[in-house]
């Protein structure tokens, strides 16, 4: 079941992939140096790639305490005939949480549709006809994560173009963790289950981003995660969920303010919030 990344009643539920492992985190800045960030972890220089350019870029960004990070990328070759790039990380085998660092920058492209491609992991397409600046405006951070298993030890991400030249400026590698589940379960008054999408924003003094997952069968599946800063979140924050029907009727909405350093999961057990929506 595809997870998302929420923040429900008093718990930070920042959902990953299942099952503890050894292997380490991979952080990689796409085009460019290897670099510590904000919170002192190290992105390594750009590696593992097949195909593609760099791109250096000088676009004064927002809504980041780490704006070098989005400073360079790779991109598809404007020269070449090959219409996508690739990433293989070794890894060991067992599920993971990717998350692909975006924005826009190009101001050129300021304006929906402008640059437009697919990205797949593990050959499967996960963010189909991606719009960065759709989704986030211009000069802004756009995080998007989706989970994936691996059982030949390779990890694979592919970019393909559809408007303009697919990029990335980083990539973010997370082993599965483990820890108490969250279902979250949407459906109408007569009982039948909402077919949407669950969007969600993340904003704080430090960075912001947003992204969305569609429902399956009304649900939503999370892992509970004690410590938030495995996603750089380290200060308090705003959050906000959106439930939207498939006919673009926003059904429910939620939002508040979380300090990370006040949540304790130690007692929490699985879990489940049952929401129900007036069909519009």
């Amino acid at each position: 079941m595809r997870k998302i990344l929420g923040v429900l009643i008093f718990l930070v539920a920042l959902c990953c992939p299942n099952g503890a492992q050894a292997q380490q985190p991979i952080r990689v800045k796409c085009g460019g140096p290897s670099y510590t960030d904000s919170l002192g972890r190290v992105w390594q220089a750009d590696a593992d790639y097949t195909g593609g350019v760099v791109s250096q870029i000088s676009a004064t960004m927002t809504g980041t305490a780490d704006p070098t990070l989005y400073q360079t990328a790779r991109r598809t070759d404007s020269n070449s005939t090959t219409v996508s790039f690739q990433y293989n990380f070794p890894v060991s085998n067992g599920t993971y949480h990717v998350n692909l660092y975006f924005a826009e920058v190009n101001s050129d492209v300021f304006y929906v549709g402008g640059r437009v491609f697919n990205v797949k992991i593990q050959g499967n397409l996960v963010f189909q006809n991606l719009d960065i600046f759709a989704e986030a405006g211009s000069d802004a951070p756009l995080i998007k994560g989706a989970d994936a298993t691996v059982s030949n030890g390779k990890l694979t991400l592919e970019f393909d173009n559809v408007v303009e030249k697919a990029k990335v400026m980083a990539i973010e590698i997370l082993p599965g963790a483990s820890g108490p589940s969250l279902m979250l379960n949407f459906k109408y008054p007569d009982g039948t289950p909402v077919a949407g999408t669950l969007a969600y924003s993340i904003s704080s003094s430090l960075l912001s981003f947003k992204g969305s997952e569609p429902l399956v069968n009304g649900n939503a599946q999370c892992v509970l995660l004690a410590n938030p800063s495995a996603l750089g979140i380290s200060a308090q924050f705003q959050a906000n969920l959106s439930l939207t029907d498939s006919a673009g009727h926003v059904l429910w909405q939620m939002s508040l303010a979380v300090n990370p350093s006040q949540v304790n999961l130690g007692a929490i057990q699985s879990s489940a919030l049952n929401v129900v929506v007036q069909k519009m």
